[in-house]
């Protein structure tokens, strides 16, 4: 964990902390959260969110005071361990002073009332976060959109388990990632209740509400939904219609799927890119169009659950170990369903980057650039030279082995390069300070 920035709030002195150095502001020392219990009210017009947040955590030392990550809601209580307590709510953070002080190991329950319209967290890669629709809403939070909607320690490697209840009018359909347990209609509205069973990341949950079709994609094996408009239902079936070829090949490659269902939701909007969540994929409508122009985006967002969801980064400095593997996967299912071979699309790719600017390292790519083109390209060159360099059994059986060991846990750049040399019968250390340490190109891979 790194130091926490100055003036951020937050834990007794000395506390543990949990921020990221990419995202100093976001994140909070000093516990530990195990749980989170939402009980949601949402009015699609005129977006009004009221809600309920109960948060079991355990102190990572003696705490007087800790915070949250929260945006501009209006505080309706606190109480911490059933008793009433004092809070500060300043942009973005909700500083809470329990009544009497926590102690070291202890856990303890945060219950935050709170209410108002639901906006996304703007910064520099747009806003992020619960957004409207035209005629619905959706939460697409990465990296740090988490606190438009509740109350968090909005940290990639802060996972816990949650339960969800979001009521709303009866027409709309209501997703959230993870299972859904429940579902009590009433006069007018319908109450939606999803648990999230396994260690999750705030920005990883996910609540999608709109007018939709539930459709299957796939016919035994792991259980894939998918909720569509039916204004495109015929064209995304055509460009679904392999995802359960897609499934498998990716669980022959990489190792069971690691939760229990996934759902794919194609929004009634347009949207810039697809973005996954835990169990979930987002898609606009502008991403189907009746001729699986953009599979290879559903095979990406598909390997995410490998990927970063299940093994989720430590901090976004690591940002290479999702993004590179995903886009990996897609030049791999190219190579098996038929397209160009994964050989001359890493070709191919090798080209462009070589007339890109030097200007990025991949393994610490810099708040401005994590999300740049190279950080994907050439983290998936970085794992095509891996399996170059190592061969083809051992480079798959590190691939597996790596999922399975950190399954549902935090990885680091540094793990990934040590657990790969248990796999290699030379040294590993100049391939991977040439393709993610340096910003000079290395030879292509062969």
């Amino acid at each position: 964990m790194t130091p926490k920035a100055p003036g951020n709030g937050g834990a007794s002195p000395g506390a543990e902390r949990s921020t990221d150095p990419y995202l100093p502001r976001h994140g909070n020392g000093g516990y530990r959260v195990l749980h989170y219990d939402l009980e949601l009210d949402y009015q699609v017009p005129p977006n009004r969110l009221a809600g309920r947040a109960t948060v079991t955590a355990v102190a990572g030392q003696a705490l007087s005071r800790f915070t949250l990550d929260l945006g501009r809601f209006r505080i309706q209580g606190v109480r911490v361990d059933g008793r009433p307590a004092k809070f500060d709510h300043r942009p973005a953070k909700l500083q809470i002073r329990p009544e009497r002080p926590i102690a070291a190991g202890e856990t303890f329950r945060v219950e935050i009332r709170y209410a108002g319209s639901p906006v996304p967290i703007s910064g520099r890669w747009g806003e992020l976060g619960w957004e409207e629709l035209t005629d619905g809403a959706l939460v697409a939070s990465q990296p740090n959109g988490s606190p438009s909607w509740f109350p968090c320690n909005d940290h990639p490697a802060a996972k816990a388990t949650f339960r969800v209840a979001l009521t709303t009018a009866s027409p709309y359909t209501v997703l959230v990632t993870g299972d859904l347990v429940s579902r009590r209609r009433g006069a007018g509205s319908t109450t939606w209740v999803y648990e999230r069973h396994e260690p999750t990341s705030p920005y990883l949950m996910s609540v999608q509400i709109g007018r939709y079709d539930l459709v299957d994609l796939a016919v035994g094996g792991v259980v894939q939904r998918a909720a569509i408009p039916r204004a495109v239902r015929a064209a995304a079936a055509h460009d679904f219609g392999r995802h359960g070829e897609i499934m498998e090949v990716l669980q022959r490659l990489f190792g069971p799927y690691p939760f229990g269902e996934y759902v794919v939701v194609v929004a009634d909007d347009d949207l810039d890119d697809p973005v996954e969540a835990q169990g979930m994929a987002v898609f606009g409508r502008n991403h189907v169009d009746g001729r699986r122009t953009h599979e290879r985006l559903v095979v990406h967002e598909l390997a995410h659950q490998w990927f970063g969801n299940s093994l989720t980064v430590a901090d976004w400095r690591h940002i290479w170990l999702n993004e590179g593997f995903a886009t990996y996967a897609e030049w791999l299912w190219s190579g098996v369903r038929g397209g160009l071979p994964t050989d001359a699309l890493a070709a191919q790719w090798y080209s462009r980057v070589a007339a890109r600017p030097r200007d990025v390292v991949v393994a610490d790519p810099g708040i401005d650039r994590m999300f740049d083109p190279i950080v994907y390209k050439r983290g998936a060159l970085t794992v095509h030279a891996l399996r170059r360099q190592v061969g083809e059994e051992p480079f798959f059986a590190l691939l597996r082995s790596w999922v399975a060991e950190h399954r549902h846990a935090t990885v680091t750049t540094g793990e990934f390069r040590a657990h790969a040399q248990r796999f290699a019968r030379q040294p590993l250390d100049g391939l991977f300070d040439a393709w993610l340490d340096s910003r000079a190109l290395p030879p292509f891979p062969r």
